[in-house]
C-alpha cells in the first residue's frame, strides 16, 4: 500500500526541499503570541524602548521629503552611506580601518538571515560539512539544510567553543574523507547558550581554522548589547583573511526594517552582490534610508545603553526566578549580553514532549531540539528574557517550574517518560560540561 500526501506537487520538488522542516521557533509564534501566554520563546528586541515619536517622524520625512529616491530601486549593493554607517557601528566593536574594513567590502543584506544564505549560497555544495556549536542558530540550520550541507556540532563549556573539540571535529571529517567548508560561530552571547568564547579561546580559534583551510562565518547580532563587561573583540578584528562578519540592525534598532550586512574578504564581495541580485535584485531603499538616517541624526550609542540596561533588569529577573523557583536539578547558563538563557532538565525531562503542558499551563519556551541538526537536545530549552518585563518573566518561570515539578512527579509514578532525544548526549546533544 503506497502513502498518501495532501500536496499534489510532491513529485515535482527539487531535491533540496526534500526534509524541509518548520523552525520549532516559528511553529511557536501562532501560540506564543496569545496574550494569555507568557512567551519565554522568541528572540524579539523590547521595541518599546526606542524613542518611538522621534523615529516615527523621521520615518515620515523619509517619504515626504525624500520619497523619489526612498521608493526607488537601489544598487544590489546597498546605499553607500548606508555602508559607511556600518562602518562606524563596526568600530565601536574593534572592526575598523586598521583591520581592514571598508564600505567597499560591505554587503547590504535583508536580515542576518539574508547574509547567511549568500555565504551558504557561495560555498556549499551538497554534502559538504559545516562546523557549528552545539547547540547553534536554528535559522542558520535551516539555511545549511537548503544549502544540502550536513553540520557537524562542536560542543560548548561556559567559555565557548572548546578549541580541543574543533580540533578533534576537523580531524574526524579528514578521516572520513568528508569536506568541511567552514566554521560557523555565534562567539559572543551567543544564541541560544547565552555562553561568549573567551579571549584566549578566540586565538586559538582561529589559528586551528587557518592550519585547516577553513573558512570562519562569525555572526554577530548580539555583540554590542553586553551589560556586564566590555566583549571580547570579534574575530574579524583579528583576523582579516578567511573571515566573514555578519551582522543587523534586528537586535540594536528595528527587526521590521530587516537591514542587515556582510563584511566580507575583497575578493568575494562581488560574487555575494551578484549573488544577492539574483536573489533580491536590491535591499530595500526605504529601509537601508531609516537605518542610516537613524544612526545619522538620533542618539544610536545612547540607545544602545538603554538597552542594555533593560536586558541587564530582565536578565537578572529570570536568573533570581530560575534560582527561586526551578526543581532541584536544573541548571542554566549566566549570560553576560544578549537576549537568551540555555537550560538544562533534570534527568528525565524532555523539553519537547513536555511543550503541550507548557502550552496548557499558558508559558512558551523552545525546546533544546530545534538548535540540533539531529533533533537531539531534548534535554535542555531556550529562555528569552528580552521582551517580557520582568514580572511577567517571574510568572512565566513559575508556571514553567509547575509543568516541570507535574512532569517530575509523572515520572516518580509511571518511571522514564519522554526519552526520545535524550540519546546521545555525551556526543552531539553534549554542550560541554560546564555549559548549563
Amino acid at each position: 500500500m503506497t502513502g498518501t500526501t495532501l500536496d499534489d506537487y510532491t513529485d515535482r520538488y527539487a531535491r533540496r526541499v526534500r526534509g524541509m522542516t518548520a523552525s520549532e521557533i516559528r511553529a511557536l509564534f501562532a501560540v506564543a503570541s496569545r496574550p494569555e501566554v507568557v512567551s519565554l520563546a522568541g528572540g524579539a528586541p523590547y521595541i518599546a524602548a526606542l524613542p518611538l515619536d522621534a523615529v516615527g517622524e523621521m520615518l515620515g520625512r523619509l517619504g515626504a521629503e525624500h520619497g523619489t529616491t526612498t521608493l526607488q530601486y537601489g544598487i544590489g549593493q546597498g546605499l553607500p552611506e548606508l555602508r559607511e554607517r556600518i562602518c562606524e557601528v563596526m568600530a565601536l566593536s574593534g572592526i575598523d580601518a586598521s583591520c581592514g574594513a571598508s564600505p567597499e567590502d560591505v554587503v547590504v543584506t535583508v536580515g542576518g538571515q539574508q547574509a547567511l544564505d549568500l555565504v551558504a549560497r557561495l560555498f556549499l555544495d551538497p554534502g559538504d560539512v559545516v562546523l557549528a556549536e552545539g547547540p547553534t542558530y536554528v535559522g542558520a540550520l535551516g539555511v545549511f539544510q537548503s544549502a544540502q550541507a550536513q553540520v557537524v556540532h562542536v560542543p560548548m563549556d561556559d567559555d565557548g567553543l572548546i578549541p580541543e573539540a574543533l580540533e578533534a571535529a576537523v580531524a574526524d571529517c579528514a578521516r572520513a574523507g568528508r569536506r568541511v567548508k567552514f566554521l560557523y560561530t555565534i562567539p559572543t552571547y551567543q544564541n541560544p547558550a547565552g555562553v561568549t568564547l573567551s579571549e584566549e579561546r578566540r586565538e586559538r580559534v582561529l589559528d586551528i581554522c587557518e592550519r585547516a583551510g577553513l573558512l570562519v562565518v562569525e555572526d554577530d547580532p548580539y555583540g554590542q548589547l553586553g551589560f556586564e563587561s566590555e566583549a571580547p573583540r570579534p574575530l574579524r578584528a583579528r583576523r582579516r583573511d578567511g573571515v566573514f562578519y555578519l551582522s543587523t540592525f534586528s537586535k540594536t534598532f528595528a527587526p521590521g526594517l530587516r537591514v542587515g550586512w556582510i563584511l566580507a574578504p575583497h575578493a568575494v564581495r562581488d560574487k555575494l552582490v551578484i549573488a544577492s541580485e539574483a536573489q533580491i535584485l536590491c535591499p530595500s531603499g526605504y529601509a537601508q534610508a531609516a537605518v542610516s538616517s537613524y544612526l545619522g541624526t538620533m542618539p544610536w550609542r545612547e540607545q544602545l545603553k538603554v538597552y542594555q540596561e533593560v536586558y541587564r533588569e530582565r536578565r537578572d529577573a529570570m536568573l533570581d526566578a530560575l534560582a527561586d523557583l526551578m526543581p532541584d536539578g536544573t541548571t542554566w547558563t549566566r549570560p553576560a549580553g544578549g537576549l537568551f538563557v540555555w537550560a538544562t532538565l533534570p534527568e528525565g525531562l524532555d523539553s519537547k514532549a513536555m511543550m503541550p503542558r507548557a502550552i496548557a499551563a499558558r508559558v512558551a519556551y523552545v525546546p533544546g531540539t530545534g538548535f540540533y541538526a539531529d533533533g537531539s537536545g531534548a534535554g535542555h530549552m531556550r529562555l528569552n528574557f528580552s521582551f517580557p518585563a520582568p514580572e511577567r518573566i517571574r510568572e512565566g518561570v513559575r508556571r514553567l517550574a509547575g509543568v516541570m515539578e507535574q512532569d517530575i512527579a509523572m515520572r516518580r509514578v509511571f518511571g522514564q517518560v519522554g526519552q526520545q532525544g535524550r540519546r546521545g548526549q555525551a556526543g552531539a546533544d553534549a554542550p560541554g560540561p560546564d555549559l548549563a
